[in-house]
């Protein structure tokens, strides 16, 4: 949802104009895909990672028109929340010391960014939701000047017809009410992004609702939220809150919500779109003037922008991605279940993992998603929000088992054999994936590090997690692996 949009009100013409036109893409899609017009499938990993902007003191500091400016990059762009950016890491190849070299990448560029920060009066950081920020600092006042941000606020809250309510049920208790889509500006994750071929797609996409769950588990990095101490992922129930359209009564009748899991193991990549379409009603209504079926007529690749708009609108934790490249399209697989930080050598594993188990989960003999349940993949993802390293989660062929056990015994060798077949070189595997084994022999992730510090610490509660900031900060400038970290 990237696309810069213009400031305008929507007319019941508009409505049924995009809807038009939305499945009129859609049909050009499904051609597409009968008529093998996708560019094959090329093992490349390409990466977003969202960042939080903080003053001397740890705060939010809602600088990132002045940040952005400073860095003066075209790979930086402006975030939800004006305490938000974001890098875009171009898709790189990971064979040899290609992991290595896309980890050294992202370091020199966040240091090059931090440096343009500070002369702004802000420092970037890792993480998945700032344990500073207080409800005060969320508001409609607090999103970005960019259009496109104010008009989906609009929409999302003309669809809802009242208030946000955020209910939060964890360690602590957090029950409170927004006035606009702010509160997910407080969401700052990792997104993984994997392009496979049309064929290909639908088992790299339920392999990768199978791992959700065990990536959170062993990533997660987001326990608190406006002082109170919830989930060791509260990011994950704050995202899907926060950007709800509907209220109490559509939720009752079982209407589905914008972030979402899914309800399936899917057969093809077609299969989203059609719920897209199926289920989810526009948000923004903008029609382009691209007529698609003409540009396929004619033997050129069209862009579908209504088709991609409208997909940019519903935000599944591993979303389709419709992309036109140098004239040739393809199919990528977004990941969007972890939490950024907590410092780049955390992510660049946490993305290790990842490719890792889609390079052998997707083509195994007996699929995994064929051994379990829909819902058990999604109790996985909501457990291992709540409970983090110490999740207990369900697998085939073992039942329910510790969160730590499933990962060391059965998904961490999986992991080292993807990175093999991806061709990277054994010792830059394994400093990777020994990131992920060092977690779960210590139990230490971003989330209980950030807990124990703060109980250590102990006084009043935002104080102690402003100095818990500023330490947090510092020793990610060292990219030592979490699980290091001393408290």
């Amino acid at each position: 949802m990237g696309r810069d949009v213009p400031v305008v009100v929507f007319s019941r013409e508009d409505r049924r104009t995009y809807r038009e036109k939305v499945r009129r893409c859609l049909d050009v899609f499904a051609q597409m895909l009968r008529e093998a017009r996708f560019e094959v499938e090329r093992p490349l990993a390409g990466l977003e990672i969202e960042l939080n902007i903080v003053d001397e003191r740890g705060e939010a500091a809602m600088r990132n028109a002045q940040v952005l400016a400073a860095i003066a990059q075209p790979d930086w762009a402006t975030e939800l929340g004006q305490f938000n950016i974001e890098i875009n890491i171009q898709p790189q190849a990971l064979d040899g010391a290609g992991a290595l070299a896309l980890e050294s990448d992202v370091r020199a560029r966040l240091n090059h960014a931090e440096s343009r920060a500070r002369s702004e009066g802000g420092h970037l950081v890792l993480i998945g939701i700032l344990p500073t920020l207080r409800e005060q600092d969320i508001g409609e006042g607090t999103l970005s000047a960019n259009p496109r941000f104010r008009l989906l606020n609009e929409q999302i809250f003309a669809a809802r017809g009242e208030d946000l309510h955020l209910l939060v049920e964890g360690v602590e208790r957090l029950d409170t009410h927004a006035d606009s889509v702010a509160p997910e500006a407080a969401c700052t994750s990792v997104q993984l992004h994997l392009q496979v071929s049309p064929e290909a797609f639908a088992a790299h996409w339920n392999a990768a609702q199978a791992i959700a769950g065990a990536q959170v588990a062993v990533a997660a990095n987001s326990p608190y939220l406006f002082g109170k101490e919830l989930h060791r992922e509260t990011r994950i129930t704050l995202f899907e809150q926060a950007t709800d359209t509907r209220p109490a009564e559509l939720k009752e009748q079982g209407v589905r919500p914008r972030v979402w899991f899914g309800e399936r193991w899917i057969t093809s990549v077609f299969d989203l779109f059609e719920e897209n379409v199926r289920y989810f009603p526009a948000l923004l209504p903008l029609v382009e003037q691209e007529d698609p079926r003409e540009l396929l007529d004619r033997g050129l690749i069209p862009h579908l922008p209504e088709l991609t708009l409208h997909n940019g609108t519903i935000y599944r934790w591993n979303r389709p991605v419709y992309a036109v490249v140098d004239g040739a399209p393809h199919l990528r697989v977004e990941n969007r279940v972890l939490p950024a930080g907590p410092t780049v050598i955390d992510v660049a594993a946490n993305a290790a993992f990842y490719y890792g188990l889609m390079a052998v989960l997707p083509n195994a003999e007996r699929p995994i998603w064929s051994q379990m349940s829909f819902a058990a993949a999604e109790d996985n993802l909501n457990t291992a929000a709540r409970h983090g390293i110490d999740a207990r989660l369900y697998w085939p062929g073992a039942g329910e088992v510790p969160a730590v056990e499933l990962i060391l015994r059965r998904l961490l060798p999986m992991a080292y054999e993807g990175l093999d077949r991806w061709g990277v070189d054994k010792a830059v595997a394994e400093r990777l994936l020994g990131v992920i084994e060092g977690r779960c022999l210590t139990g230490r992730t971003g989330a209980t590090w950030q807990v124990e510090k703060v109980t250590a610490i102990g006084g009043d509660r935002h104080e102690a997690l402003r100095e818990m900031t500023l330490e947090y900060i510092e020793r990610m400038h060292t990219n030592e692996p979490v699980h290091t970290w001393p408290v």
